[in-house]
């Protein structure tokens, strides 16, 4: 499917996946990007629409999808992102489910390669439908619960369990009004002797191990799924329903902690 022609539908889903979302290129991102590909300048509109009408107009004039690989290319380089790799993860995802369509896919790496196409969306709907199945029989957190949606199980369960972290790490800042991330943040709100956050009394010491080794549960979890080497596992790891089930149960264990955590 290189080197062939993308349909208006394919082009457009592309063009929403790195523009339309909250993950997406900005304006200036855009520019840059057009300009390494040595594409004209595009005027003013929303940013999926700008987008849109880039690789539209490469298309026709070159005949083939060849810029259109390439500006997805030059879009999803991962050094651009290593100070926040979820957002290139995400932005992979986003482009992945449009390329699925015509047998293509992102790698790891940034490179738009060859893979096996999808028909339909029922194979992720189905495992949506059997991962939430299993987890409300687990008696699972409803936090963790809305991560068991289809376009997150497009490819397969780690980008679901991957959200999930997310909603940890936004929950202890909607409790302790912190803005910090991962481990920074778990050592601020859980941490130390007069933590801000407490899941017990810490009136023994054992209720203070507790708290300690609480607070080593959430920073494995963001060390496991959200720093800069956490996608090396991803292109290797091809998690499978039981891992996530597992891995859900242990964030909502997590949530279920927070939700009666009392101030220090």
């Amino acid at each position: 499917m290189l080197n062939t022609h993308f349909s208006t539908q394919i082009i457009e889903a592309i063009a929403k996946a790195l523009g339309d979302t909250d993950d997406g290129l900005t304006n200036p991102e855009i520019d840059t990007v057009a300009m390494a590909c040595k594409l004209p300048p595009e005027g003013p509109a929303t940013k999926w629409k700008r987008v849109n009408n880039l690789l539209v107009k490469d298309q026709n004039r070159r005949g083939n999808n060849r810029g259109i690989i390439a500006f997805i290319q030059a879009a999803l380089t991962p050094a651009l992102y290593v100070k926040k790799p979820e957002r290139f993860e995400t932005l992979r995802e986003n482009v992945n489910r449009a390329l699925s369509f015509e047998g293509l896919h992102v790698t790891a790496g940034g490179k738009v390669e060859r893979g096996k196409a999808s028909e339909t969306i029922s194979d992720a709907l189905a495992r949506a439908a059997e991962l939430r199945g299993a987890l409300v029989d687990r008696g699972v957190h409803p936090d963790v619960l809305d991560f068991c949606r289809e376009e997150l199980l497009a490819d397969n369960y780690f980008h679901a369990v991957l959200e999930a972290t997310k909603s940890l790490a936004q929950k202890l800042r909607d409790k302790s009004g912190l803005t910090e991330d991962g481990a920074e943040l778990v050592d601020r709100a859980l941490s130390g002797k007069t933590p801000m956050l407490c899941i017990n009394n810490l009136a023994t010491p054992n209720e203070r191990m507790e708290q300690t080794g609480f607070a080593s549960l959430c920073k494995g979890v963001f060390g496991m799924f959200r720093n800069p080497t956490a996608h090396a596992p991803r292109k290797i790891w091809k998690m499978e329903k039981v891992d996530a089930e597992d891995l859900m149960s242990t964030l909502s264990l997590i949530h279920r902690r927070l939700d009666k955590a009392k101030f220090g």
